[in-house]
């Protein structure tokens, strides 16, 4: 009997083997896991061979384009279906399409100039002007074979002379409140084109007095918490794309290591107390600011234990060498020697996939936030504005829905609560008065769900 009783158990086990493995997926080396950690760019406006090794044989993750690499608009539709054909697996291609001066594409190679971020968030002052110029945008970036803008800047206009941000005129306003506005409406217009966002420079590039491409930038003494409102306000309402990390040095988040490389700022901060669950991209790792105050494989082993993700290179060779096979080789010995935990590739593995899920399989896209703005559903509009003391905000609900109007200061700080409860669909006039109010800026916000509206008011006394 005991011998049959084992034969049968050890016939069970078996079948469950077989049974696991046939739902089994496919096994990924860490190697191509640590692949997919990897962004950079090249030389030229075709694929360079070191580049198309990388594709074929390093699961290379994706690829950035500068104004370099684009002549025209067909050349580059060549350029990223060879880049996309050549790579082992879904490639993410990106590129700095924020407007203005950083616009990768533009007149010069056979698409359109565009307006700054400073231009439409403080000199038309319109958030409708900003998805206007955004749809325009995504729809060159889609017809191109482009899945991810790095942008909008999220950064404060705190410095108007700020050599990397205000003197480019790279931020929406001096408001916080008002760059979260221009944010929403960029996102909104770029995920309707599947097009992925990357929200920048965390945790904030507006008051630096230094261009942290050069060298190390600190800006201890001149940050605000206030900073952070555009980000926290884009995480309530379920943004989940990018973060891009800047080099930014602040004592006050970490007393040794720019944003990009600390851990107490990126996982700390933005991942456990800020509870962003998508992507944390590195600003440029060849950038002065960690080029000339780190060695290469220490800046590597920081930022993935700092809780980074995606690592950004401008180029993708160093000393004539493969940085994509240098920075795989690094991080894979520093998982063996117990440096760097396999925990932290797996993570940014698995968010790297759901990323391309949802925006290189669109069919399977999922995003929130790429149906929080349809026309048809809510509308939010004022009158009079600008206003003394009071204006009356006309919400128009396409179906029944609980639906959240607060009003907030230029600072983030709500001021009012105007609306909380179930509507039915129909029209609702709301009066908001100002008298105890100070003039100023304000943003009211509509909440549905994951679905949200801001409209910008004005108090003028």
């Amino acid at each position: 009997m005991k011998k049959y009783s084992t034969e049968i158990l050890l016939a069970k086990i078996f079948l469950i083997v077989i049974i696991i493995s046939s739902y089994s997926f496919p096994q990924v080396s860490l190697r191509d896991k640590i692949g997919q950690m990897i962004m950079v760019g090249f030389n030229g406006t075709t694929v360079p061979d070191s580049l198309s090794y990388d594709l074929q044989n390093r699961n290379l993750g994706g690829v950035i384009l500068y104004s370099p690499n684009i002549r025209n608009p067909q050349q580059l539709q060549t350029l990223t279906a060879q880049l996309k054909q050549l790579s082992s697996s879904p490639l993410l291609i990106a590129t700095d399409q924020e407007g203005g001066t950083v616009a990768r594409l533009s007149k010069r190679n056979g698409f359109s100039n565009t307006y700054s971020a400073y231009q439409l968030g403080t000199v038309f002052n319109s958030p409708d002007s900003t998805a206007a110029q955004a749809a325009e945008m995504a729809q060159w970036l889609s017809s191109s074979g482009i899945n991810i803008n790095f942008a909008p800047v999220a950064d404060v206009d705190v410095n108007p002379n700020s050599p990397a941000i205000g003197a480019y005129g790279r931020s929406f306003s001096k408001y916080p409140m008002v760059v979260f506005s221009h944010d929403s409406a960029f996102i909104n217009e770029m995920h309707k084109k599947n097009i992925a966002t990357t929200l920048k420079h965390f945790p904030g590039h507006g008051s630096a007095m230094t261009d942290s491409h050069l060298g190390f930038t600190d800006i201890t003494n001149t940050w605000a918490d206030s900073e952070l409102i555009p980000y926290t306000r884009l995480l309530e309402n379920n943004y989940s794309d990018l973060i891009m990390a800047g080099h930014l040095f602040n004592a006050h988040l970490d007393s040794l290591y720019p944003a990009s490389l600390s851990y107490n700022a990126v996982t700390g901060l933005l991942k456990d107390k800020m509870g962003f669950k998508g992507i944390v991209i590195t600003d440029d790792m060849l950038m002065g600011a960690i080029s000339t105050q780190y060695t290469f494989s220490s800046a590597i082993k920081l930022a993935v234990n700092a809780g980074d993700d995606i690592l950004l290179f401008a180029g993708n060779l160093i000393n004539n060498k493969s940085i994509v096979d240098s920075v795989e080789g690094i991080i894979e010995q520093d998982v063996y020697d117990g440096k760097i935990a396999a925990s932290l590739i797996d993570s940014a593995y698995n968010k790297i996939m759901n990323l391309k899920q949802r925006f290189l399989n669109p069919a399977s896209v999922g995003n929130e936030i790429a149906s929080a703005k349809l026309p048809d559903e809510f509308t939010l509009s004022n009158y009079p504005n600008p206003f003394n003391p009071g204006t009356t905000i006309l919400l128009t609900a396409a179906h029944n829905s609980h639906a959240v109007i607060r009003v907030y200061n230029a600072i983030g700080q709500m001021v009012r609560e105007l609306l909380n409860s179930d509507i039915a669909k129909g029209s609702y006039r709301l009066k908001f008065n100002g008298s105890d109010l100070p003039s100023g800026v304000y943003i009211a916000v509509l909440q549905t769900g994951n679905t949200f509206v801001t409209r910008k008011l004005l108090l003028l006394k």
